[in-house]
């Protein structure tokens, strides 16, 4: 039945877009996302669907979409250049079979980011490209909030709808971007058309919200604990009660300790041992391999480049026997460990090119966001009050990603990658409306001129 549903909404998209081709945009954020070839067993697969989505958009945006709003963009650029030095350092790949695996889809991630900002010229557009990224996002959110709630969680035991490990299923990923969304799900709470705001959406978006803050302790992913703290931070900006909102998040933590699973605690409490915990001792080892061979390989060394690394260190290692606690240092060896952090990902696979180009692109994106914010902040005209609060929540979301970034390898996730396209769509729509704003000042200060002129006395 699961399958059925997924088939009937994936070919009901398919061919809503014959008469709204915008619709296969769409199709593939949800495919992309949700990835429900891989959930279903016997329909959903039978068909690259993922593929034909990514055609059928190109495809619609080509017959069907007006070109007068097209802008090409500096970030956009951007991603077309690392796109190309990509494929480039695809050439001298340490490993190239591996690379050649990776190179599969992160080349369609950017070029869909360079794409989806040119489909994205309205605010209708805008609005309901956030509505399904978060609605499919959500889908797998829920699921997993559920488990938790019903003690269904632990690192590596909450059981998704695919459990292949990869793109947004991974357990810190899931984390990331489930915190990253809660700005964007509040943005469309209060300024979205599609749902007005009533207690039916208001419910429903808490409850979401609610969901997304039990994904870090489900997957007991350390970052997410991060990017909790990171998000209680940031909206400290906005709101309006700041003593208010600190004590709310106080007494909500409180009531949330009891509830939490030991197993959890014993989780978090080694981010603050980063010495006697193994994981995180080999992630500094690694990004230490990295540095010295981004030094010996200036140009990065492909995809996968770090399954040539191995190292030897020393660690402290406890020991209790009764009431006697002894610690010994031993020597560990490691090979071929990930970079899991996104920083270096970018330094190994791509060298100090790839990752000048990766850094810029998200510090762009923060300025701009920033830029917008402040240009639109405080206008009560109507149709101009959506635009702030989204720049700052998209910022947000930019901001939590790069914090999660730093612990895991997700410098082409996907699902980032869109809210990237919709930063340049949303920067792309302001400068628009900015420059027929100027437009019309123009032409309404030239029409006074002329009323001025001619309304002057003739000379005697």
């Amino acid at each position: 039945m699961l399958d059925l549903a997924l088939f009937a909404t994936v070919m009901g998209m398919f061919a809503l877009g014959l008469r709204r081709p915008f619709i296969w945009v769409l199709a593939y954020l949800y495919i992309d996302i949700l990835a429900p070839q891989k959930i279903g067993w016997t329909l959903t697969p039978m068909l690259p669907i993922s593929f034909i989505a990514f055609l059928l958009a190109f495809a619609g945006w080509a017959i069907g979409d007006t070109k007068a709003d097209t802008r090409f963009t500096l970030r956009q650029g951007i991603m077309l250049a690392l796109l190309a030095w990509c494929f480039m350092t695809l050439q001298w790949a340490d490993f190239p079979d591996n690379a050649a695996d990776k190179w599969e889809w992160v080349w369609k991630a950017l070029v869909f980011a360079i794409f989806l900002p040119l489909t994205l010229t309205t605010r209708l557009r805008i609005e309901v490209a956030a509505l399904i990224m978060v609605l499919t996002a959500g889908a797998i959110i829920i699921a997993a909030g559920i488990k938790t709630a019903l003690g269904g969680g632990g690192y590596g035991n909450l059981y998704l709808y695919v459990n292949d490990n990869s793109n947004i299923y991974e357990s810190s990923t899931l984390a990331t971007v489930a915190i990253a969304i809660i700005p964007i799900i509040l943005w469309l709470v209060k300024y979205g058309t599609i749902y007005p705001s009533d207690w039916r959406v208001k419910a429903f978006a808490a409850l979401l919200i609610f969901a997304c803050l039990l994904i870090p302790v489900g997957t007991e992913a350390r970052t997410g604990l991060l990017c909790i703290a990171v998000l209680g931070l940031l909206m400290l900006r906005d709101v309006k009660k700041r003593m208010m909102y600190l004590l709310g998040a106080a007494a909500l933590g409180m009531v949330a300790l009891p509830f939490l699973p030991a197993s959890y605690y014993e989780r978090m409490a080694t981010l603050g041992s980063v010495d006697s915990d193994q994981s995180a001792s080999t992630r500094m080892q690694v990004w230490m391999w990295t540095i010295d061979y981004a030094n010996e390989h200036p140009l990065g060394g492909g995809f996968d480049a770090y399954r040539s690394n191995s190292f030897t260190y020393e660690m402290p290692v406890a020991t209790r026997e009764g009431t006697t606690t002894s610690v010994e240092i031993q020597q560990v060896t490691d090979a071929g460990r990930a970079y899991h952090s996104s920083y270096f990902e970018m330094l190994g696979e791509q060298g100090w090119i790839g990752l000048i180009l990766w850094l810029a692109l998200h510090f762009l994106g923060l300025v701009y966001m920033e830029g917008i914010r402040k240009r639109w902040a405080g206008r009560a005209k109507h149709g101009e009050q959506w635009q702030a609060p989204l720049a700052s929540a998209l910022q947000f979301a930019q901001i939590i990603y790069l914090v999660g970034a730093t612990f895991q390898g997700i410098a082409y996730q996907p699902f980032v990658l869109m809210l990237i396209g919709m930063q340049i769509a949303l920067s792309t729509y302001c400068r628009r409306r900015e420059s027929l704003t100027r437009e019309a000042e123009r032409k309404a200060a030239r029409d006074a001129r002329r009323e001025a002129a001619g309304a002057k006395p003739a000379m005697p």
